[in-house]
């Protein structure tokens, strides 16, 4: 498995922006695909927006369309979500996970089975 470590959440007005990034271990990252999901409190974990193991392809739930965009710096192990014009239902634990299937260019990205490595979540508040 890979290991996650996500980093950039906190506190920010209506409005504001924040990005999230989550780093990854091991020399194969390049190869895997990418998620970020969310969970509330009192709500199941949604899917947020993926992205493929090239980066060609990128995935969003209908609520983030055009506010938040996912990338990916391999070279890095990292991938990234730049959350701009943020609204009070945004807040939530944000969790990034891989799917270590190698090059998976399935269609289920937004399907918590599809991935099999989750980070610890990092936490985004936003105020009204």
């Amino acid at each position: 498995q890979v290991q996650l470590v996500e980093s950039g959440g906190g506190l920010v007005q209506a409005g504001g922006s924040l990005r999230l990034s989550c780093a990854a271990s091991g020399r194969s990252f390049s190869r895997y695909a990418m998620g970020w999901f969310r969970q509330a409190p009192g709500k199941e974990r949604e899917f947020v927006a993926a992205i493929s193991w090239s980066g060609g392809s990128t995935y969003y739930v209908d609520s983030v369309k055009g506010r938040f965009t996912i990338s990916r710096d391999n070279a890095k192990n990292t991938v990234y979500l730049q959350m701009n014009s943020l609204k009070p239902e945004d807040s939530a634990v944000y969790y990034c996970a891989a799917n270590s299937k190698p090059f998976y260019s399935g269609s289920y990205y937004y399907r918590e089975y599809e991935y099999d490595s989750w980070g610890q979540g990092t936490q985004v508040t936003v105020s009204s």
